[in-house]
């Protein structure tokens, strides 16, 4: 059956463009559209509809004040910001990601290279990604053999001296997610926090501000040398992997520019496996809502030579169940839990300490 979609954009040529590349692909119908988020809000109250491509600046409404509103009415409607500010504005766009919108794309300039293949391409291929990721059905017996054997490990870490570290990987719907996991995290958190969000150059420094201020512990976008420290999260930067070494007598930030792998860059593999060389003894990982399967090898890798605690978010609360379901899969989740139990179990395995390097 295909997706029902409701364009919300200013321009009528811009729904005109819109609904042509979407309507051409029968897995989806756009069904209606609307000028501005008041209109859309109108529809939303009144019909149900899979995916939302929302502008936005728009009159009337613009597209943070319809995003706004839907989490006001508990809309749960799955959206994708389709802007001309997707890059440029890179604050705008992170704020609507940081409210629910789970993906974006840059509309070009240019009528006519909007109407032109790359994006039609593109624009396709994230509406599919979002809209059919809930029915890529995990392994049943993988997930229920994974989840008995919760019950058969020891699942926590014993309390001692041992250098400890959180290694964080998400993707679609992260932005959200961070922001429900991240500020729970205590200021004495007896581990520094490395976070990898898939995201391009340019978005990470405002993500990190972003989280910064509602953080008690510092949040910063990671820097190439940078000494990794307790009381810190390091968001890997867009455009480059980030990985850890072991230099001058500290952990620090080392920048890898390598091509893309599992598709993104940075990618989480690329961290996780980093850390088996280096003198954390335990490490905490925590894989949230994402599409495809960046982690798991790295998480395989690093369970070779490390001792792991790993948290998977549930596929209840991800907007997309594929980095976290690929871990459950593998049977390396420790634990599969709600997002908001998530900085829970990062505490209960990491604890509260002294400040250290």
């Amino acid at each position: 059956m295909s997706k029902k979609i409701l364009i919300v954009d200013d321009s009528a040529l811009m729904r005109r463009i819109l609904c042509d590349i979407i309507s051409a692909d029968e897995r989806f119908q756009v069904m209606d559209t609307a000028a501005n988020g008041l209109e859309a809000l109108k529809l939303i109250r009144k019909n149900t509809y899979d995916l939302i491509v929302l502008d936005l600046t728009m009159p009337a409404m613009d597209g943070i004040s319809f995003l706004k509103e839907m989490n006001r009415l508990g809309n749960n409607t799955k959206v994708v910001v389709s802007s001309t500010l997707a890059s440029q504005g890179a604050d705008i766009t992170v704020e609507a990601l940081s409210m629910g919108a789970v993906d974006f794309i840059k509309k070009p300039a240019g009528i006519f290279d909007t109407r032109g293949e790359k994006f039609s391409n593109l624009l396709l291929k994230i509406l599919a990604e979002v809209a059919f990721a809930d029915e890529r059905k995990a392994d049943k017996a993988k997930e229920k053999r994974a989840r008995q054997s919760l019950l058969e490990k020891t699942g926590r870490f014993l309390s001692g001296d041992k250098e400890k570290i959180v290694a964080i990987a998400s993707s679609t719907g992260g932005p959200k997610a961070l922001q429900e996991v991240l500020p729970h995290l205590p200021g004495n958190l007896d581990a520094p926090v490395l976070v990898v969000q898939h995201m391009p150059a340019g978005f990470t420094a405002t993500l990190a501000e972003r989280l910064d201020s509602t953080c008690a512990l510092k949040v910063q976008e990671a820097a190439d040398g940078m000494i990794i420290r307790k009381g810190n999260i390091y968001i890997a930067r867009g455009g480059i992997h980030m990985t850890v070494v072991r230099k001058g007598g500290c952990h620090r930030i080392a920048f890898l520019d390598e091509p893309p792998r599992e598709g993104v860059k940075p990618c989480a593999n690329y961290m996780y496996e980093s850390l088996k060389d280096c003198d954390y003894e335990r490490v905490t990982c925590a894989v949230l809502t994402g599409m495809g399967a960046d982690g798991t090898k790295g998480i395989s890798n690093l369970k070779k030579h490390k001792e792991l605690y790993v948290i998977a978010q549930n596929q209840e609360s991800c907007a997309v169940y594929g980095m976290p379901r690929s871990v459950v899969a593998a049977g390396l989740a420790n634990e599969v839990v709600p997002l908001h139990k998530v900085a829970e179990a990062i505490i209960k395995n990491v604890g509260v300490s002294k400040d250290g390097c």
